[in-house]
């Protein structure tokens, strides 16, 4: 039996259970990001269902919680997989996940570490660094023409291997990296991940088709931390709802506020 297959394991996702904050892990309750509203001195997210999507307006912190779930999972914060070094560290692009994981608390069934975190900010840096890697990837390597295709169409052919394998999958906003119809064949995927019963699906997406995946457990940012929601009740849904009832009217009211 190959080192591969001894990684699998043969229950069903999602490994990671529940997270939450320890009080005494955190240096300063008043610095970033200990004190974004979500993290409160009782805050925990439960996972109790293969994906889970996240929603939320910039600057509520969707990025700084993925960042501390992927450290947790053995990710570099910037973007990767396990065993991958840092893409992308620049000072435009500090982190900061890895502060947030140290005060953070994780309960797996079972602790998996297989699988990547997509950052669609360093999505291109991810691709020429493995390009470039000497490191015996366990996903094998990328596509050899991997960058010479369109930047949604890589993406895609870049996760259609990644993600046919067991492990947890972290993805900030990916429909910046795809068109509609991309979108849609994104949505494909992650069907063919739920239907494995082996891919762990944590997301934070402004796009009303990602967030409605059938039978995801849909979380919003609120003034109270992250709470269940639907489709209908996202800002985002409405607002794409108005749009779509009067284009021009729509456009012509929101510029002239």
């Amino acid at each position: 039996m190959n080192s591969r297959a001894k990684r699998d394991i043969n229950l069903p996702a999602p490994y990671l259970k529940r997270i939450w904050l320890d009080p005494e892990r955190i240096p300063d309750p008043e610095a970033y990001p200990f004190c974004l509203p979500l993290l409160h001195e009782n805050f925990s997210l439960t996972f109790d269902r293969a994906i889970t999507i996240i929603v939320g307006e910039n600057g509520t912190g969707k990025s700084t919680l993925l960042e501390g779930i992927g450290v947790l999972a053995g990710y570099d914060e910037a973007g990767g997989g396990k065993g991958y070094a840092s893409v992308d560290h620049s000072d435009a692009l500090e982190k900061m996940g890895g502060h947030l994981s140290k005060a953070l608390r994780a309960s797996w069934l079972p602790k998996i570490t297989n699988g990547w975190f997509f950052r669609a900010e360093s999505f291109f840096s991810v691709a020429r660094y493995l390009d470039r890697a000497a490191l015996d990837d366990p996903f094998g390597p990328p596509p050899p023409d991997f960058l010479s295709h369109s930047h949604g169409e890589g993406f895609l052919r870049f996760f259609e291997e990644r993600c046919q394998r067991q492990g947890i999958f972290i993805f900030d906003e990916p429909e910046s990296a795809l068109s509609p119809a991309r979108q849609i064949e994104f949505l494909k995927l992650m069907r063919r991940m739920d239907d494995s019963r082996r891919c762990q699906v944590i997301m934070a997406t402004h796009s009303p088709l990602l967030m409605a995946y059938p039978n995801a457990t849909l979380l919003q940012f609120t003034k109270y931390g992250l709470e269940p929601t639907t489709l209908e009740q996202t800002d985002h849904y409405k607002a794409m709802q108005e749009f779509f009832y009067d284009p021009r009217g729509f456009v012509e009211a929101a510029i002239e506020e």
